[in-house]
């Protein structure tokens, strides 16, 4: 949705970005490896340099140039005020998501991710549960002009809402685009085929997929979700409603989401996007 602003672009996740923060993290950790480290002279004065100036690139050279860049991989939220620190200037965005929403989604589709063991639900369940809470540590201490908290529910209902708080917190015009992203995929919006949610991205936001999740957790997870995934409720799901209750989407969204009942059109839609993509390359 931000990368419909004319002024800002995304574009796809990197992977990379992550990879090297866990990997410096990993350095300083292991207090062997970090003295070997700094008696070879790398240490902070010559590590974060080094590292700010490969993640700049990476954002800067994987899309065309824009007012606003981003970077939209979802771990990175875990390395919010070393990042903070490298760049005094950047923003935070901390997506907070139903974790039993999140890992559902994460299994079925098949997305792997270093920790997640995604033939487990209790395992990826638990694991969620530490990441958020590490997330949110990091995004408490940058403070609230920062890093900006967002309930992906709240978006998926209140779009028009969420979306204003988000760009004011940005200090970025409002443009209506935001609200019409499915509109500019495979025009302004470069989307990975290797990313396992761009079928869904290219649509409208739709409720249904809020809900996914109901029925395909074991009846033994769901039982004991509380203490699996303390998170929930510390960020106010409750973790014995199911299904639950996020609230009622607005006239727009419930509009929009007629749109949805063309399958043929959005599978058509898919590959169009994707055929576009391979002639201008």
């Amino acid at each position: 949705m931000l990368d419909a602003h004319p002024d800002i672009r995304c574009g796809e996740e990197t992977r990379i970005i992550p990879r090297i923060l866990g990997m410096r993290s990993q350095w300083k950790k292991d207090s062997k490896e970090w003295h070997r480290l700094v008696e070879a002279g790398v240490d902070d004065a010559v590590l974060d340099p080094a590292v700010s100036s490969f993640i700049l690139e990476v954002i800067v050279r994987h899309g065309p140039l824009a007012h606003r860049l981003c970077d939209k991989d979802p771990f990175v939220i875990k390395s919010v005020n070393y990042l903070a620190k490298l760049f005094p200037n950047a923003k935070f965005v901390f997506m907070i998501r139903d974790g039993r929403a999140a890992v559902h989604s994460m299994i079925a589709r098949g997305v792997t991710v270093t920790g997640f063991d995604l033939k487990d639900y209790r395992q990826c369940l638990s694991k969620w549960s530490t990441t958020v809470a590490q997330m949110y540590r990091e995004c408490q201490m940058a403070g609230g002009n920062r890093c900006f908290p967002l309930y992906y529910e709240q978006l998926v209902l209140h779009p028009e809402q969420s979306m204003h708080e988000l760009l004011s917190f940005l200090d970025i015009s409002w443009n209506d685009a935001v609200l019409n992203h499915e509109k500019f995929i495979g025009k302004k919006i470069s989307l990975s085929k290797t990313e396992k949610s761009t079928d869904q991205v290219i649509k409208p936001l739709y409720t249904s997929s809020l809900t996914l999740w109901v029925g395909k957790i074991p009846t033994d997870v769901v039982r004991d979700m509380g203490k699996i995934a303390p998170m929930l409720a510390f960020l106010g799901y409750n973790p014995n409603d199911n299904p639950p209750d996020y609230g009622k989407a607005d006239d727009l969204v419930r509009l929009k989401a007629k749109e949805l009942d063309n399958v043929a059109f959005w599978r058509h839609r898919l590959v169009e996007i994707f055929n576009r993509s391979r002639s201008s390359t």
